[in-house]
């Protein structure tokens, strides 16, 4: 079995008794651009064992990184998504976070409806992504990627949205409706904002959401939807790590990988991968 930074790892660091679980999801169903997203939990575990243990100022793998077997797609949506969240749900019940590798942005619906049964109390996301993901049943799929975020939404879920360069008007309507708080991308980059207060009503417990066409398509190419005019590396992390000051990070994923054949797009997503790590 592949584990995320295998090469940097104790034996005491990769068991089950660590902190963090990485669960693969090699999810590819519902992509309606670009494709190759169910490669791309392998690429993030195959480039990590690239990284150094010392990510900015700290070295999250102390508190150990168990590597889970990839979750079986094999199956219709609905019941990806209830093996996906028992996943989640046994990890945060076992106090650990689950670290969830796409596969297709879809996944975090179930990702979510896991952390959400453990914790048994209001979450907000913090999503960065180039797109709002609220429409509703895209080309005639409930849990379509470009969906996920309207279905969360529905079960309550509190969303805060950075990034966003692709909005549909239906969209636009969901966020006025559900009372979303955004700050999209042209104001983030062209103001180079790095930091960005939530609401003060918004949850203390945090599940991120990371995908990475949040960032700009020169920065990361390997990805179905590149959007141009995106976000900084440091910028995307940034905004994510300000979010979580005095809030709890219950779990979060990193989707939308397509590997294209150069290493250095999958090395950038396992690098954020273990970044988020630090910021949890």
């Amino acid at each position: 079995m592949s584990v995320f930074l295998d090469s940097e790892l104790t034996p005491s660091e990769r068991t089950k008794d660590a902190r963090f679980r990485v669960i693969p999801v090699p999810l590819e169903r519902t992509v309606s651009y670009g494709s190759g997203t169910a490669k791309g939990p392998a690429a993030i575990i195959e480039a990590s064992n690239e990284l150094e243990r010392i990510t900015g100022p700290s070295e999250p793998c102390v508190e150990g990184i168990f590597t889970e077997e990839a979750l079986n797609c094999d199956a219709a949506l609905p019941e990806i998504m209830e093996r996906l969240a028992q996943r989640t749900e046994a990890a945060v019940r076992a106090g650990k976070v689950p670290v969830t590798l796409g596969g297709e942005h879809s996944l975090s619906y179930g990702a979510v409806m896991g952390v959400l049964r453990a914790v048994n109390q209001p979450i907000g996301i913090v999503q960065v992504d180039a797109h709002a993901d609220l429409r509703n049943a895209y080309q005639n799929e409930k849990h379509s990627h470009a969906s996920v975020m309207h279905l969360l939404a529905q079960e309550g879920v509190r969303l805060a949205q950075f990034g966003v360069r692709a909005l549909s008007t239906e969209e636009t309507q969901s966020r006025q409706r559900n009372h979303i708080f955004h700050m999209d991308a042209e104001e983030l980059v062209t103001g180079n904002i790095h930091a960005v207060d939530l609401p003060e009503d918004f949850p203390e417990l945090i599940y991120v959401s990371f995908d990475v066409d949040g960032l700009d398509p020169s920065q990361m190419p390997a990805t179905g939807t590149p959007v141009p005019g995106g976000l900084g590396y440091y910028q995307a992390l940034h905004l994510v790590e300000h979010a979580l000051k005095g809030r709890k990070c219950v779990g979060f994923d990193v989707v939308e990988l397509a590997p294209d054949g150069n290493a250095a797009w999958d090395f950038t997503a396992a690098q954020i991968v273990y970044r988020l790590m630090a910021a949890c």
